[in-house]
Protein backbone atom coordinates (compact mmCIF):
# COMPACT_ATOMS: atom_id res chain seq x y z
CA UNK A 1 0.00 0.00 0.00
CA UNK A 2 2.89 2.18 0.25
CA UNK A 3 4.15 1.68 -3.36
CA UNK A 4 0.55 2.64 -4.47
CA UNK A 5 0.24 5.68 -2.18
CA UNK A 6 3.57 6.90 -3.48
CA UNK A 7 2.26 6.36 -7.03
CA UNK A 8 -1.28 8.30 -6.38
CA UNK A 9 1.19 10.96 -4.51
CA UNK A 10 3.43 10.90 -7.54
CA UNK A 11 0.37 11.03 -10.12
CA UNK A 12 -1.04 13.51 -8.06
CA UNK A 13 2.13 15.81 -8.02
CA UNK A 14 2.91 15.05 -11.32
CA UNK A 15 -0.99 16.38 -12.10
CA UNK A 16 -0.95 19.56 -10.22
CA UNK A 17 2.06 21.11 -12.42
CA UNK A 18 0.07 19.77 -15.48
CA UNK A 19 -2.72 21.56 -14.35
CA UNK A 20 -0.72 24.41 -13.70
CA UNK A 21 0.60 24.46 -16.75
CA UNK A 22 -3.21 24.40 -18.48
CA UNK A 23 -4.37 26.93 -16.18
CA UNK A 24 -1.57 29.14 -17.22
CA UNK A 25 -1.66 28.20 -21.31
CA UNK A 26 -5.29 28.63 -20.91
CA UNK A 27 -5.06 32.60 -19.50
CA UNK A 28 -2.33 32.97 -22.64
CA UNK A 29 -4.88 31.41 -24.78
CA UNK A 30 -7.00 33.97 -23.09
CA UNK A 31 -5.38 36.95 -24.05
CA UNK A 32 -4.14 35.99 -26.88
CA UNK A 33 -7.78 35.60 -27.66
CA UNK A 34 -8.26 38.51 -26.78
CA UNK A 35 -5.76 40.47 -28.38
CA UNK A 36 -6.86 38.56 -31.88
CA UNK A 37 -10.51 39.87 -31.21
CA UNK A 38 -9.16 43.40 -30.64
CA UNK A 39 -7.02 43.42 -33.87
CA UNK A 40 -10.57 41.87 -35.74
CA UNK A 41 -12.57 44.42 -34.82
CA UNK A 42 -9.80 47.52 -35.24
CA UNK A 43 -8.78 45.81 -38.82
CA UNK A 44 -12.66 46.59 -39.54
CA UNK A 45 -12.81 49.79 -38.26
CA UNK A 46 -9.60 50.58 -40.90
CA UNK A 47 -11.89 48.73 -43.03
CA UNK A 48 -14.76 50.56 -42.79
CA UNK A 49 -12.31 53.91 -42.87
CA UNK A 50 -10.43 52.72 -46.95
CA UNK A 51 -13.95 52.41 -47.78
CA UNK A 52 -14.84 56.47 -46.83
CA UNK A 53 -11.45 56.98 -48.30
CA UNK A 54 -12.61 55.28 -51.51
CA UNK A 55 -15.27 56.70 -51.92
CA UNK A 56 -14.05 60.06 -51.28
CA UNK A 57 -11.20 59.68 -53.94
CA UNK A 58 -14.05 58.29 -56.19
CA UNK A 59 -15.76 61.73 -55.95
CA UNK A 60 -12.80 64.09 -56.33
CA UNK A 61 -11.90 62.49 -59.60
CA UNK A 62 -15.68 63.10 -60.91
CA UNK A 63 -15.82 66.68 -60.16
CA UNK A 64 -11.69 67.11 -61.47
CA UNK A 65 -12.98 65.26 -64.52
CA UNK A 66 -16.34 66.82 -64.86
CA UNK A 67 -15.90 70.67 -66.34
CA UNK A 68 -16.67 73.45 -64.33
CA UNK A 69 -18.52 75.94 -65.52
CA UNK A 70 -16.22 79.09 -65.30
CA UNK A 71 -17.20 83.11 -64.91
CA UNK A 72 -13.94 84.32 -65.94
CA UNK A 73 -12.49 84.81 -68.96
CA UNK A 74 -9.41 83.97 -70.86
CA UNK A 75 -7.12 86.21 -72.57
CA UNK A 76 -7.93 84.45 -75.66
CA UNK A 77 -11.44 84.81 -74.51
CA UNK A 78 -11.19 88.83 -74.32
CA UNK A 79 -8.77 88.81 -77.40
CA UNK A 80 -11.81 87.34 -79.41
CA UNK A 81 -14.36 89.45 -77.96
CA UNK A 82 -12.31 92.81 -78.57
CA UNK A 83 -11.85 91.37 -82.28
CA UNK A 84 -15.78 90.98 -82.19
CA UNK A 85 -16.30 94.53 -80.87
CA UNK A 86 -13.67 96.08 -83.28
CA UNK A 87 -15.72 94.37 -86.38
CA UNK A 88 -19.21 95.42 -84.89
CA UNK A 89 -17.73 99.61 -85.02
CA UNK A 90 -16.14 99.05 -88.53
CA UNK A 91 -19.32 97.79 -89.21
CA UNK A 92 -21.54 100.79 -87.80
CA UNK A 93 -18.96 103.06 -89.51
CA UNK A 94 -19.73 101.28 -92.56
CA UNK A 95 -23.36 101.51 -92.39
CA UNK A 96 -23.47 105.23 -91.19
CA UNK A 97 -21.28 106.06 -94.85
CA UNK A 98 -23.97 104.12 -96.25
CA UNK A 99 -26.52 106.38 -94.80
CA UNK A 100 -24.99 109.32 -95.23
CA UNK A 101 -24.69 108.78 -98.34
CA UNK A 102 -28.29 107.62 -99.09
CA UNK A 103 -29.81 110.98 -97.35
CA UNK A 104 -27.16 112.75 -99.82
CA UNK A 105 -28.78 111.37 -102.87
CA UNK A 106 -32.26 111.65 -101.81
CA UNK A 107 -31.73 115.26 -100.86
CA UNK A 108 -30.62 116.09 -104.04
CA UNK A 109 -33.86 113.72 -105.74
CA UNK A 110 -36.55 115.45 -103.59
CA UNK A 111 -35.42 118.64 -103.68
CA UNK A 112 -36.84 119.05 -100.28
CA UNK A 113 -33.79 120.95 -98.80
CA UNK A 114 -32.84 123.03 -101.88
CA UNK A 115 -34.56 126.45 -101.15
CA UNK A 116 -36.55 127.55 -104.09
CA UNK A 117 -35.60 131.12 -105.36
CA UNK A 118 -38.90 133.13 -104.91
CA UNK A 119 -40.00 135.20 -108.01
CA UNK A 120 -39.29 138.59 -106.83
CA UNK A 121 -37.30 140.22 -104.21
CA UNK A 122 -38.63 141.19 -100.59
CA UNK A 123 -37.12 144.13 -98.84
CA UNK A 124 -35.78 142.94 -95.38
CA UNK A 125 -38.00 143.72 -92.54
CA UNK A 126 -38.15 146.88 -90.80
CA UNK A 127 -35.98 146.72 -87.60
CA UNK A 128 -35.87 148.25 -84.18
CA UNK A 129 -34.00 152.12 -84.91
CA UNK A 130 -32.21 152.58 -81.93
CA UNK A 131 -29.91 148.83 -82.89
CA UNK A 132 -27.06 150.29 -84.83
CA UNK A 133 -27.84 149.54 -88.76
CA UNK A 134 -26.30 146.20 -89.96
CA UNK A 135 -24.01 146.52 -92.69
CA UNK A 136 -25.26 144.01 -95.17
CA UNK A 137 -27.54 144.64 -98.11
CA UNK A 138 -31.33 145.29 -97.85
CA UNK A 139 -32.40 143.32 -100.41
CA UNK A 140 -32.89 139.24 -100.58
CA UNK A 141 -35.28 136.70 -100.21
CA UNK A 142 -37.49 135.23 -97.61
CA UNK A 143 -36.70 131.75 -96.69
CA UNK A 144 -38.71 129.01 -94.38
CA UNK A 145 -36.60 126.93 -93.25
CA UNK A 146 -37.54 123.44 -93.50
CA UNK A 147 -37.04 119.83 -91.72
CA UNK A 148 -33.48 118.57 -91.72
CA UNK A 149 -31.88 122.09 -92.90
CA UNK A 150 -28.71 124.16 -91.77
CA UNK A 151 -27.91 126.98 -92.68
CA UNK A 152 -24.79 126.27 -94.93
CA UNK A 153 -26.67 123.96 -96.94
CA UNK A 154 -29.54 126.98 -97.17
CA UNK A 155 -26.37 129.81 -98.12
CA UNK A 156 -24.77 126.76 -100.50
CA UNK A 157 -28.35 126.22 -102.09
CA UNK A 158 -28.87 130.11 -102.72
CA UNK A 159 -25.30 129.87 -104.35
CA UNK A 160 -26.15 127.59 -106.53
CA UNK A 161 -28.78 129.48 -108.30
CA UNK A 162 -26.64 132.36 -108.22
CA UNK A 163 -26.70 134.42 -104.91
CA UNK A 164 -23.70 135.07 -103.41
CA UNK A 165 -24.29 134.28 -99.67
CA UNK A 166 -21.92 133.14 -96.72
CA UNK A 167 -23.17 131.97 -93.90
CA UNK A 168 -21.67 134.81 -91.84
CA UNK A 169 -23.98 137.25 -94.01
CA UNK A 170 -27.30 135.53 -92.98
CA UNK A 171 -26.02 135.51 -89.30
CA UNK A 172 -25.52 139.33 -89.63
CA UNK A 173 -29.01 139.94 -91.70
CA UNK A 174 -30.41 138.28 -88.80
CA UNK A 175 -29.73 138.63 -85.52
CA UNK A 176 -30.29 136.73 -82.48
CA UNK A 177 -30.54 133.56 -85.28
CA UNK A 178 -28.71 130.39 -83.86
CA UNK A 179 -27.39 128.61 -86.19
CA UNK A 180 -27.19 125.30 -84.27
CA UNK A 181 -30.95 125.76 -83.92
CA UNK A 182 -33.22 125.83 -86.95
CA UNK A 183 -36.63 124.87 -86.90
CA UNK A 184 -38.58 123.98 -89.10
CA UNK A 185 -40.86 126.64 -90.26
CA UNK A 186 -38.97 129.38 -89.12
CA UNK A 187 -38.87 132.40 -91.63
CA UNK A 188 -35.36 133.60 -92.46
CA UNK A 189 -33.79 136.29 -94.50
CA UNK A 190 -31.20 135.87 -97.04
CA UNK A 191 -29.58 138.66 -97.95
CA UNK A 192 -28.18 139.72 -101.61
CA UNK A 193 -26.50 142.40 -102.49
CA UNK A 194 -27.34 141.92 -106.52
CA UNK A 195 -31.03 142.17 -106.10
CA UNK A 196 -32.25 145.67 -106.40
Amino acid sequence: MKKISLWILAGALAVCPVRGQDAAAQQQLDKLSGQIQDLLEAQAQQGKRIDALAREVSELRDKVNTPQVNDSASREDLKKLAEQVQEIDRKRADDRELILKNLEKLSKVSGDSVPVRPRKPVAKPAEDNSAPVAATPQNGYEYTVKAGDSLSAIAKAYRDQGVKVTTTQILKANPGLDANKLFSGKKIFIPDAAAK
